[in-house]
Formats: structure tokens, sequence, C-alpha cells
């Protein structure tokens, strides 16, 4: 088994769109994308929900959403989760997308921004929300409160690995199912185990690092409940123009066996 880490979701499901990637834990928007593109790949399980927000840089003005209008804030795309949660909370407060200048930015990028404060605001993902208010930016908001509950990383199987090798993805359930068991089960008690096990080079503050996995959920599975949730995010999609219809669960979901 070879890893492979991709700078965007879009990117992964060029990859597993070509053949080049089997596995892939990426954000739910950028495979809801794919699917509508018929790219057969199936979601295997849940992996996270939440884990956003939008920061503002250290210049910045902004105190209120309302303040956003004419801002440049960077997205890592338009396929992103952090796309959607933009404009859903533009839309929620009487504001559209082409009201503020969107920006969209590889997350190296973003990072580089927002520090040099060449662009207003962000929509970013954990760790990046704590490790920017570490630095002394703003949080304007977080996801849980622009959307709680919404889905954010999943792990998606091509249906041509899923077909040839059923048992291999049934271990590979296992494996996320327990591995994300020891992740919520040390969060709550000891973190530090769980930030001991990453690569050093993508922890540059430990705590920091900590902060940010107790401030979302880690899950796994295909309940009702996580389906409901992606349910109710292809309706935001939808309504904004990014899909053009919802996707049925046996286009989307893998069945199990």
């Amino acid at each position: 088994m070879e890893l492979v880490q991709f700078n965007s979701g879009g990117d992964l499901m060029v990859a597993m769109a070509s053949g080049k990637v089997d596995i892939g834990y990426v954000g739910i928007s950028p495979v809801l994308a794919a699917v509508e593109k018929e790219v057969p790949v199936k979601i295997i399980s849940a992996a996270q929900s939440e884990g956003s927000g939008i920061i503002l840089s250290k210049d910045s003005k902004i105190s209120t959403v309302s303040d956003l209008r004419g801002k440049i804030i960077a997205t890592p795309g338009e396929a992103s989760i952090q796309y959607v949660l933009l404009n859903y909370y533009l839309n929620k407060n009487g504001l559209s997308i082409k009201q503020v200048n969107s920006s969209v930015m590889k997350t190296p990028s973003i990072n580089d921004a927002i520090k040099s404060n060449t662009i207003d605001a962000c929509v970013t993902f954990q760790p990046y929300v704590s490790s920017s208010q570490a630095n002394g930016n703003k949080v304007l908001i977080n996801s849980h409160e622009i959307l709680p509950n919404h889905p954010c990383c999943v792990v998606v199987a091509s249906q041509d690995f899923i077909d040839k090798k059923p048992d291999t993805v049934k271990d590979i359930v296992a494996i996320h199912e327990n591995a994300t068991e020891f992740i919520n089960n040390n969060v709550k008690n000891n973190t530090s185990a769980v930030v001991d096990l990453l690569p050093n080079d993508i922890v540059s503050n430990k705590d920091v690092e900590a902060k940010s996995l107790e401030s979302f959920p880690f899950v796994y599975g295909l309940n009702d409940t996580f389906k409901s949730d992606i349910d109710n995010f292809m309706k935001i999609e939808v309504d904004l123009g990014l899909l053009k219809h919802p996707i049925s669960h046996d286009q989307l979901f893998w069945d199990g066996k």
C-alpha cells in the first residue's frame, strides 16, 4: 500500500477518476461534485464533522458578517466545503458570493496570505483555524455556528476497488473505526497520545494541534444520521447552484457488502 498526499480534495478526486488512487480521505463537497460528473466512487465511511472557520487577518477591521462585503476572502476552491460554507453564511445573512472578492488558493498559500495580511479573510479547516488563532488572528465564526453537524470529511473508495476487493474494503473500514475510537477516547483523556502519533513535519505546535483535535468530532460508519446530514448539505449545494440536483443514496454510498 502506498500513501499519497494531495493539496486539495479536487486533486484527489481527479486521481481517483483516473484510477491512480483506490481509497481516499476527502471532503464531502469534492465527492459530491465528482459523483455528479459520474466519477465511479462511493463513500464507505464518515470520517469527520464540522472543523472549519472564517479567519480574519490581523489588520482586518471586520467584526460582523456585513463587513465581509467587498473584502478579499480566500477558500481552497469552488468544490470545497469551505466555499459552500462561505456561500451559505453569506446567503443566510442577506449577502451573496458576488458581493465579496472570493479568491481560490491552495491551502499553503492561504496560510501564507493570512499571515502576511495580503487577504482580508479566509475560510479554512483545522488545524489551521487553531494555529491562526495562536498567531493572533481572529475567528469571525466557526463552522459549527454556521451549520451545526455539517459533514466534513469522508472515506471514499473507487467502484473498481470495491468490486475487486470487497473484503479489503471491509478491513479498511474496520481499521478506520478502530483508529477513530482510539482518537476519540484519547482526545477526551490524553490528547497528547494522538498528537504524538502525527509526523513532526506537520505539527508546528503540539498544544495548538491538541486544541484543534478537541474542536470537532471524529466519526465513522454510515448511519442514518450522517446520511441525513449529507442530504441536508446536498440540498444547500443545490439551492446555491453548486450542484444540479441531489444525488441518490445508491449512487453515493457503499452498501457494505
